[in-house]
């Protein structure tokens, strides 16, 4: 199927109009900030529902990015999208998904889960055959009576060939300068890699040092001091031995800390 370019945040906005001006909305334009370092035409948007397995909403750019049926997502659910998961990623995921929904419920307020946002990634299988890794941020966006994410909205990204990459998942938080920290980063690996070395605040700088941001300006974002920020910058180059930018965006895709 021949690729094409879709603007996928206006699909998103002119299918699901509860999403304007809410906190939904500033979710989204924090994933627009990503444009430069996920491909595009690689990205799709999906409305899950973990109540009834079924998915509301599938971008058009799913078939591109996959060659899968957009018909099927919704008639058949879950059982079509799962049954195209690597069959090795499927039970560590899904037991990831567990310790984020145990994290959410136990650690974070009722209050503020409406401005957490999950992060991680599985490989799947396109209609040729052939696995890719999937990056996934997912906004839950309607919660049951006990505050428990039941509908939420995942923009997935395909950001690699299938290679074999540990799960790694985590749980972000909107500040009140509408920027991402983190609140849970686990690598599911047996072979733990070195994104278990950084702390949550540590992560934070890293992620907003590869997104090009000042010393200055993340201390804005993050409430601290520019002193602090270079600080951690310290900290960062001497546990990942970094010496470019491009290294600092690929560590992050790796990690899922975008």
């Amino acid at each position: 199927m021949t690729k094409t370019s879709i603007d996928l945040f206006k699909e998103i906005f002119n299918t699901n109009k509860e999403y304007q001006n809410t906190i939904i909305e500033k979710h989204l334009n924090k994933l627009r900030e990503l444009e430069e370092y996920l491909p595009r035409n690689e990205s799709f948007f999906i409305v899950t529902n973990t109540t009834t397995q079924k998915y509301a909403f599938v971008s058009k750019n799913f078939e591109y990015a996959l060659g899968l049926d957009r018909i099927k997502m919704g008639d058949i659910g879950a059982k079509y999208w799962l049954s195209y998961f690597h069959p090795d990623d499927l039970p560590v995921w899904m037991s990831a998904l567990e310790d984020l929904m145990r994290f959410t419920m136990t650690k974070v307020k009722q209050e503020d889960r409406s401005k957490l946002n999950y992060t991680w990634n599985f490989r799947v299988k396109n209609s040729k055959g052939a696995y890719c890794n999937i990056l996934e941020h997912q906004t839950p966006t309607y919660f049951d009576e006990n505050g428990k994410p039941i509908i939420g909205i995942a923009h997935c990204t395909v950001t690699g060939k299938g290679e074999y990459r540990p799960i790694v998942c985590s749980i972000k938080k909107l500040n009140e300068n509408n920027e991402y920290e983190i609140l849970y980063h686990k690598n599911y690996s047996q072979k733990l890699i070195d994104t278990n070395s950084l702390t949550n605040r540590e992560q934070d700088v890293i992620r907003l040092l590869a997104l090009n941001k000042t010393s200055r300006e993340i201390g804005e974002k993050l409430f601290i001091s520019s002193h602090t920020v270079d600080g951690h910058r310290r900290n960062i180059l001497k546990k990942l031995n970094f010496d470019s930018t491009q290294k600092l965006v690929q560590y992050c895709l790796l990690n899922q800390l975008f």
